[in-house]
């Protein structure tokens, strides 16, 4: 009986090894693509909150000690 090497399976591993890095690396490189996203739409997000509270302020027509009164009172 004639004895198999096991470059077949090694080499099989091998490469689903390198096919799992690749899967990997391209998978990251999207996770940080939408991290990066997901990140400039917060901070639009928090501009447009902030310009919202100052047209408010604003439009209250309340002091600036009295907001700050309010603010701090509900605490």
């Amino acid at each position: 009986m004639k004895m198999m090497t096991r470059t077949t399976k090694t080499l099989s591993i091998d490469e689903k090894i390198a096919k799992a890095k690749a899967n990997f690396e391209k998978a990251k490189l999207r996770y940080d693509a939408t991290a990066k996203v997901l990140e400039n739409l917060q901070a639009k997000q928090r501009s447009i909150q902030k310009n919202e509270l100052i047209k408010a302020v604003e439009k209250s027509g309340k002091t600036y000690a009295e907001i700050m009164a309010f603010l701090e009172s509900t605490d």
